[in-house]
């Protein structure tokens, strides 16, 4: 496949370009971290697109499969929307630690695609630094939500799924389940800008019903400083199995919900990577990502039989 022309040579010579730039800021970054965001920083950026372990993928049909078709009943839709790799994905989620609609995503992809075109999610560092849990991630070729992983991942010539949102996102309260949160973090539009790939929105609703949020727990999250130590902003209380009203960081059972996803029409973005520093223009791809999100949340929203889980 013949290479887009920009301004500063090949598509792909601009994402090799860019993502050892990023390498090295992440890498400056790390190094100035001190104390446990130090720990977090480190563990979180030991990652290698190698450590996505194909075989170690296919075992996990026997626990995934079943999930997916009988407990969470997904339906995905809007395959054929999809761009020639690589793409930068962009969506929402619900849960914590396992985000279940965005898991389910991943899933799906390799069940459709397999090896023939990898898919990277993005996790939180708090989440990439916790034993077993980011040993898990990692094999599953989970990457930091960081410019460097995911720049490295998008000049490998992957697709790169990303929830800006992050916890603000997927912990947001049930009552506010069917809103398009990506808690104005506008970086994945300069990662796309300076990448040269286009924006694929993932709109996608049943997520939160599996565990809802009752509260946002801010007060106690600056109470505890996470925010210093592990990048949260939050310490939400939610319903879940088997413990009730709890914390919801606390590892859970989901509540059979049905979840739909649907990939909308990419957005393309400029490859100039000038225009990275302009902040109206991304200001405005930005929200042109958010409105398609809310507009395919908004129709698939529309199909419930019932209020919850259906």
């Amino acid at each position: 496949m013949a290479q887009t022309q920009t301004r500063n040579g090949t598509a792909a010579q601009q994402r090799r370009r860019f993502a050892k730039q990023a390498e090295e800021k992440a890498g400056a970054r790390r190094e100035a971290a001190t104390g446990a965001a130090g720990w977090v920083a480190d563990r979180a950026g030991e990652w290698d697109l190698d450590a996505q372990d194909l075989r170690f993928m296919e075992l996990q049909k026997f626990l995934w499969n079943p999930l997916i078709d009988y407990w969470f009943r997904m339906d995905v839709e809007g395959w054929e929307r999809l761009p020639d790799p690589p793409a930068l994905l962009v969506g929402i989620h619900s849960g914590a630690p396992f985000v279940w609609d965005a898991w389910t995503v991943g899933i799906h992809w390799w069940r459709r695609f397999g090896g023939e075109r990898l898919l990277h999610g993005t996790a939180h560092d708090a989440l990439m630094a916790a034993p077993g849990i980011g040993g898990y991630f990692r094999r599953m070729g989970v990457l930091p939500a960081a410019p460097d992983s995911m720049a490295a991942a998008l000049a490998a010539g992957r697709d790169v799924a990303v929830w800006p949102g992050g916890e603000v996102d997927s912990l947001r309260p049930w009552v506010k389940r069917d809103e398009a949160v990506l808690a104005g973090r506008k970086g994945f539009v300069r990662l796309a800008i300076n990448a040269g790939v286009p924006i694929v929105p993932i709109a996608t609703v049943g997520g939160p019903d599996s565990m809802p949020v009752i509260a946002t727990g801010r007060r106690i999250a600056r109470a505890l400083r996470l925010d210093r130590v592990a990048r949260l902003k939050m310490f939400p209380i939610a319903l879940q199995a088997p413990w009730g009203i709890s914390p919801a960081m606390l590892p859970e059972i989901p509540l059979p919900t049905k979840i739909r996803t649907a990939f909308q029409e990419p957005i393309k973005v400029s490859r100039d990577p000038r225009r990275a520093s302009d902040d109206d223009y991304v200001a405005g791809k930005y929200e042109e990502v958010r409105a398609s999100i809310q507009r395919g949340m908004d129709a698939l929203a529309r199909r419930r039989r019932l209020p919850l889980f259906a």
